[in-house]
């Protein structure tokens, strides 16, 4: 079936865009807003409405595939693609892509996304936002031409197999981190809370005191409410670097010790550590650093698991840090790879190699790739899948949570019938 017409429309994401360069040279707060100027080229203000493309894939039947084009929330930070706005990006759409697409055959994602991968403008590739929301469109394209489910589309294009078990989701707080808190063990999430611990003075504490209170406070709070003795979610905290910042990058024995007391505290609960240090350096720096606490942990039986995060946002960061051991779980950020195609090969090497694969993403998305991030990860199977978009936990939780209940109650009746 072939593809006949590329239609666009202009969207917004469920966050901001936050210029993160601005921020971290003292930009202020005034309730929901920051003061001060932009740093960042293309920004307006230091935080702004996030934006997205809607790309619409008209196939010869008349049926309309889709996908979002989205980036995260701090971009053109940290070495990523520039700002994303609907009207700097949707004229090249319709000037490089749609001719590349019009009268393909919508018969094999792999090939399409491969077609896509290899579009260039001025001798680069396209914005990594770009490929993101054409390779959702074209995946779905797949699937409606042939009658499939996106995820079985996926299943039999890469060799794996579809789940017919729920894939854990991972809902996080942003700075509501009581809150919040309160909606997941509510919601049952199976993996929580994220917490932002990002300052060291007022969130970790100089000697990380303030974070095991929280921790402490949290398995707690989980005790005294869940509605069912069996609920026991894995506690995943976010630490920015921090326990790097107070006990020294390569420091390991002192981070281990304090990662060991913070999974003592969690206990009954399992605790995730995601970026226990940042090495601003380099990639090399950073993969040294944490496989260097990961193998400290293990040599000493310490149960807490380390996730990558910082310097990791390519598919061959990725292989990197899941070749060196370098943490025991790896985020995979949706958006920073670009196509969805990257995503689904980043998990499975992730497997493959032994190391947990954490299919996450950005705030800053839209309930489309959200919905499309499902159909991959119920094919690829990753450890636990990000609740998105937004930071107020319902609504991500539940856009999650319900395409994947669809795609198992489909194939549930299909295997009936």
């Amino acid at each position: 079936m072939k593809i006949l017409d590329v239609v666009c429309s202009a969207g917004r994401t469920g966050f901001y865009f936050d210029d993160q360069r601005a921020i971290k040279k003292g930009a202020g707060h005034d309730g929901v807003f920051y003061t001060g100027e932009p740093v960042t080229e293309g920004f307006a203000s230091v935080r702004q409405a996030g934006e997205s493309i809607s790309v619409m894939l008209v196939l010869e039947d008349g049926q309309i595939a889709y996908g979002d084009c989205a980036a995260v929330q701090y971009s053109g930070a940290g070495g990523r693609d520039p700002l994303f706005l609907a009207k700097d990006f949707i004229p090249l759409i319709d000037k490089y892509i749609k001719p590349e697409l019009v009268g393909q055959e919508a018969d094999s994602f792999r090939a399409l996304a491969k077609k896509l991968e290899d579009i260039q403008i001025d001798g680069k590739c396209l914005h990594t936002a770009i490929r993101y929301g054409v390779s959702q469109a074209l995946l779905d394209a797949v699937a409606k031409a042939s009658g499939r489910l996106m995820c079985e589309v996926v299943a039999d294009e890469y060799g794996c197999e579809v789940t017919d078990q729920p894939i854990a989701i991972f809902t996080q707080s942003g700075d509501d981190r009581y809150d919040n808190a309160d909606k997941m063990i509510i919601k049952g999430a199976q993996v929580l809370p994220h917490a932002l611990i990002n300052n060291v003075e007022t969130k970790l504490g100089q000697k990380g005191e303030k974070l095991a209170a929280y921790v402490e406070w949290l398995r707690n709070r989980i005790l005294d409410h869940r509605n069912d003795e069996a609920y026991s979610p894995v506690l995943h905290i976010d630490c920015y670097g921090t326990i790097g910042a107070i006990f020294g990058n390569n420091n390991y024995k002192a981070m281990a010790d304090y990662i060991a007391r913070l999974g003592e505290i969690a206990k009954p609960f399992h605790l995730r550590i995601e970026g226990p240090m940042d090495c601003d350096s380099t990639r090399e720096a950073q993969i040294e650093a944490l496989a260097g606490l990961t193998k400290e942990l293990d040599d000493r039986g310490i149960d807490v698991e380390l996730v990558a995060d910082e310097w990791c946002n390519t598919l061959e960061d990725i292989k990197l840090f899941a070749d060196a051991k370098a943490g025991h779980m790896v985020q995979i950020k949706t958006p920073d790879l670009g196509g969805i195609n990257n995503t689904i090969e980043a998990v499975l090497y992730c497997k493959q190699k032994g190391i947990g694969a954490y299919q996450g993403g950005t705030c800053n998305e839209t309930d489309r790739s959200a919905q499309v991030c499902v159909h991959c990860a119920m094919a690829t199977q990753p450890v636990q899948i990000l609740a998105k978009p937004g930071m107020g936990v319902d609504e991500g939780f539940m856009i999650v949570y319900n395409e994947m209940q669809r795609i198992l109650a489909l194939r549930k009746a299909r295997k009936h019938a």
